[in-house]
């Protein structure tokens, strides 16, 4: 885009109030200008009017460059501004540059106006101004709903468990298990360790734990039923979903890889496209983040603002990959590096597995080549 004729635009958004900073090269002012939360058609009566003022001195054709912080809001935005022919990026907060003093001014017409400069540096060339956001397709951020689900409702099953067990403990009982079929038969049958039925009132409470505890389990299986039928490629349209649940389906051919994993490794990481493979261990925040100035040289382990569901995925996947894949070069990589030890080491090295193994899962993902000595299912 030529930076000499374009007007840019930046917004900060929250729920009651946008606030819109607008940069017109013919006049070289920025002018902010508050809307009501929401407010697309006042959005783009601004913008239209700032390119009307650019067109009449330039006498051409106006691009607009527009901007805003990813975000509780989404990519709602971006898409309807694309819709309007307006180049719209999405920033990483996180990457903006900011006074390193203790304390320093911030608010919202601050904020607005840094975003306006890291965009418009972005422009002239400045990598480094600020890291922009991918803004996915919706089919692609509706393919992560149901991974995304299941775990969120696996913690709270976990919570239902531990609340349950945490009641049945202060009385004495510490073998009950919520999880078996037998649970409700089980719960009339149980003594406290003094030799009394439970409390009425604690009995009551619960049952009704355990309602909501079968009411999680009953859509986890949903949601796992839902999850198995997306990976068959059959049944998938042509496009990036299909091209997801071919990638899911052969991931799974080999030990130790089940459809979970499959599907968050997919949905998360190799729906992308990236350039090498130090771009997928960086966005999964499987790297090393050094810190080297002048005679101080040490390590500050993992730089870890990548992908976190990702980089936890792949890490358990590790310790599944040493017991399913003995025979594999990274599990004879890791003994030769562990052997015997416990410990800290052995969870450092964890870790680097987890990285090399991504790598080589993600080649097999998108050009077919299998892990060297993995073994596949038969």
């Amino acid at each position: 885009m030529p930076l000499a004729n374009s007007v840019f635009v930046a917004i900060d958004m929250s729920k009651p109030t946008w606030l819109v900073a607008l940069h017109t090269p013919s006049d070289g002012r920025t002018g902010q200008h508050k809307l009501e939360g929401g407010n697309v058609p006042g959005l783009l009566s601004l913008i239209g009017r700032a390119r009307s003022r650019q067109a009449r001195t330039t006498k051409a054709s106006v691009p607009v460059c527009c901007c805003f912080e990813a975000g509780y809001d989404g990519f709602w935005l971006a898409r309807r501004l694309h819709a309007e022919q307006i180049e719209t990026y999405v920033i990483d907060p996180a990457s903006l540059r900011v006074d390193r003093r203790a304390k320093r001014a911030k608010t919202d017409r601050i904020d607005v106006g840094g975003l306006l400069r890291a965009i418009m540096s972005l422009h002239r060339g400045d990598s480094d101004a600020c890291r922009l956001v991918p803004i996915p397709s919706p089919e692609d951020e509706d393919a992560k709903r149901t991974h995304r689900e299941r775990q969120r409702l696996v913690k709270e099953r976990t919570g239902h468990i531990n609340r349950i067990k945490g009641l049945l403990a202060t009385q004495g009982i510490y073998e009950y298990q919520p999880l078996k079929q037998d649970r409700r038969s089980r719960l009339h049958e149980l003594r406290t360790g003094d030799g009394r039925s439970l409390p009425e009132r604690l009995q009551r409470e619960i049952s009704r734990e355990l309602d909501r505890l079968e009411l999680v389990i009953e859509q986890i299986d949903e949601i796992e039923q839902e999850r198995d039928a997306a990976i068959n490629a059959a049944a998938v349209p042509e496009g990036t979903l299909k091209a997801g649940a071919l990638m899911g389906s052969q991931l799974l051919r080999l030990r130790g890889v089940g459809a979970e994993t499959a599907t968050i490794l997919v949905r998360e990481g190799f729906y992308r496209s990236f350039a090498n493979r130090k771009a997928l261990a960086s966005y999964a925040g499987l790297t090393p983040s050094p810190h080297t100035s002048g005679q101080v040289n040490r390590d500050q382990g993992l730089d870890t603002s990548g992908n976190a569901l990702l980089r936890k995925t792949m890490v358990e996947l590790a310790w599944m990959w040493l017991r399913h894949q003995p025979s594999s070069v990274l599990n004879c990589w890791f003994r030769e590096r562990v052997g015997e030890q416990k410990g800290r080491i052995r969870r450092i090295t964890i870790v680097a597995l987890a990285r090399k193994l991504l790598i080589a899962l993600w080649r097999y993902a998108t050009t077919g080549l299998v892990p060297t000595g993995a073994i596949l299912k038969a």
